[in-house]
C-alpha cells in the first residue's frame, strides 16, 4: 500500500498545481483585458482632446503604449514568478 500512495499524492499535487495555474491564466487574463481596456480609452481621450502639454503627440502615445504594455503584461508575470516560487518550494 504504501508505494502507491507516494505516486498517487505526487499526482494529486501535480493535479492541484495545474489547476492553481489556470485559475491564475484566468484572472490574469481578465485584468489584463480591463487593462488593455483603460488604456485604449486612455489612448482615445489624448486623440481627441489634443496632446499633452510639454509632450509631443508621439511622445504622448508613446508613453501611453508603454505604461498599457506594462499594465497587460504585469499580471501574468506577477502570477508567474508566484507559481514559479511554489514550486521550487516544494
Amino acid at each position: 500500500m504504501q508505494p502507491n500512495t507516494q505516486p498517487q499524492s505526487r499526482l494529486r499535487r501535480t493535479v492541484d498545481e495545474l489547476i492553481i495555474a489556470e485559475m491564475f491564466l484566468v484572472y490574469a487574463t481578465i485584468e489584463s483585458a480591463a487593462a488593455i481596456s483603460d488604456g485604449l480609452g486612455q489612448l482615445g481621450r489624448q486623440l481627441t482632446t489634443g496632446e499633452q502639454p510639454g509632450d509631443t503627440p508621439a511622445d504622448s502615445l508613446r508613453n501611453t503604449l508603454k505604461k498599457m504594455a506594462g499594465e497587460a503584461a504585469e499580471p501574468y508575470s506577477s502570477r508567474f514568478n508566484y507559481l514559479r516560487d511554489r514550486l521550487r518550494d516544494n
